[in-house]
């Protein structure tokens, strides 16, 4: 495995001395396949290999003594981190290459540049914050000697993890970047584009677009029509007043400089699709409320009789938030609410439970300004989680992911996962393409993505086996 730089990369003294330093470091998808035929190096695991890394920044100098501010919301999501990745058939990248994408990520960062920037810490209050430094997101060149369609055939999730090259922020925050993305060729010719994105830059919905405008400056489609995201500056701002707790965010212990969350049991990821057909018999018994809320209310039930005893009485569901509708903004933006049952979840008809959790959305419950208190309360010194506080359901149904196009071909699958979740769990639902193997053409499918302890991964696939679902 190629070890990270460190040192961060910083040569943006101009655009004139720029170019020149990151063509160096350019590659095409071709000469990644030139060299497909040479054996692997030793590293523990050879279904990816040849890994070379390079970092790249802004085309333009951000300019000096630019720092974004992190709200308190931002701060509850610093252990969280957000992984997707992309699969593209060999059609859809015919005539790309890796300088390609590098010259219209300089672009897109002239826009994004806060995802360039490092941590750092204020000498007064020890408060984190991001200086807008140009110092890059790292650019990872990765080999898989199977096809893509051989990839998507596996049910072994933990593989996907091969396809992101991932860095948690710390010890050394100053040279952590935030933003890690790997490019994989596979030997159909395919690629994979794998994001590691830290959390506290934005949630899924951002990442989603960064990704999507991304593509766009690769096909020079509305380059021009984003304006830069400004820095966030809390120097005038109120600290938020908290009349009471949040149910949906809990403190852990602190953990310093290096941002990882240290869980009280191993945690597994897997997931499964859900089918027309499922979703058609879910919701013959359900009645009429959305798929999502279907689901959940599935998912809550099955979780609550693995539990024995220990059910989840109350829940976190996140959801896009209507109000914040510019794909230009990164922020923490989603509606953050908690759901609490009075009666048995375990034994509760499943009506019951997804009318709570549609109803949910009537009511005024978000609780992001009670997060957002809580944080500064210790002005944002104190470590917090989000994902995993409760069980989590995340609702991405409106994240856009199959808006990324290249040569006007859409992913073949698109995947999103949490990295560094609480011990309560966590679960992603999110869209499959259309027409891709449903019984009918053109009616959504879903992918439920579950990180759980590792004792009650089994328990659930037998209870869901059980429901007819696996």
């Amino acid at each position: 495995m190629v070890s990270l730089p460190n040192s961060p990369r910083n040569t943006h003294k101009s655009n004139l001395f720029l170019y020149p330093t990151l063509i160096i470091i350019f590659s095409n998808l071709s000469s990644l396949k030139a060299n497909h035929g040479s054996p692997p190096p030793q590293q523990g695991h050879d279904l990816v290999y040849n890994l070379r890394l390079s970092s790249v920044g802004p085309g333009c100098v951000t300019g000096s003594d630019v720092i974004h501010d992190l709200s308190g919301l931002d701060l509850t999501m610093k252990l969280h981190y957000l992984k997707a990745v992309y699969f593209f058939s060999s059609h859809a990248v015919e005539g790309l290459t890796v300088m390609n994408m590098k010259e219209a990520m300089f672009y897109l960062l002239n826009d994004y540049y806060i995802t360039c920037g490092r941590i750092k810490r204020s000498e007064s209050s020890g408060r984190p914050y991001i200086k807008c430094n140009d110092c890059g997101i790292r650019f990872v060149e990765g080999v898989c000697d199977e096809t893509v369609d051989e990839w998507l055939e596996t049910d072994d999730d933990s593989k996907r993890n091969l396809l992101v090259y991932h860095r948690a922020i710390g010890p050394e925050l100053p040279f952590s970047p935030l933003v890690y993305l790997q490019v994989t060729l596979f030997k159909c010719g395919g690629i994979s584009l794998g994001l590691s994105w830290a959390h506290i830059l934005g949630d899924a919905f951002s990442v989603s677009n960064f990704i999507n405008n991304w593509g766009q400056h690769m096909a020079k489609v509305n380059v021009n029509s984003s304006p830069a995201l400004a820095p966030r500056s809390l120097t005038n701002t109120a600290k938020p007043e908290a009349p009471s707790e949040p149910l949906s965010a809990k403190q852990v212990n602190h953990v310093g400089d290096l941002w990882v969350l240290a869980n009280n049991c191993k945690m597994e990821t897997f997931s499964f699709n859900l089918t027309t057909k499922h979703l058609s018999n879910l919701q013959a018994k359900i009645g009429s409320v959305s798929a999502f809320d279907s689901i959940c209310a599935l998912l809550w039930r099955a979780i609550a009789k693995v539990r024995e005893g220990f059910e989840p009485q109350i829940i976190t569901v996140c959801r896009k938030d209507p109000c914040h509708d510019d794909s230009n903004v990164l922020g923490n933006n989603q509606i953050i609410r908690s759901i609490k049952a009075s009666f048995l979840v375990g034994e509760s008809d499943l009506n019951k439970l997804a009318t709570l959790i549609a109803n949910d959305q009537d009511q005024v419950c978000d609780e992001r300004n009670k997060i957002e208190a809580a944080v500064e309360k210790d002005n944002g010194c104190t470590d917090y989680i989000m994902y995993g506080s409760n069980l989590t359901f995340v609702n991405l149904e409106n994240a856009g992911l199959y808006e990324l196009e290249l040569n006007g071909e859409k992913p073949k699958l698109a995947y999103y996962s949490i990295q560094c979740v609480g011990d309560e769990g966590a679960v992603l639902i999110f869209p499959l393409p259309h027409g891709s193997a449903a019984e009918n053409e053109g009616e959504p499918r879903y992918l439920v993505n579950l990180t759980l302890p590792e004792g009650q991964v089994f328990k659930l696939k037998a209870e869901l086996k059980r429901a007819a679902l696996l």
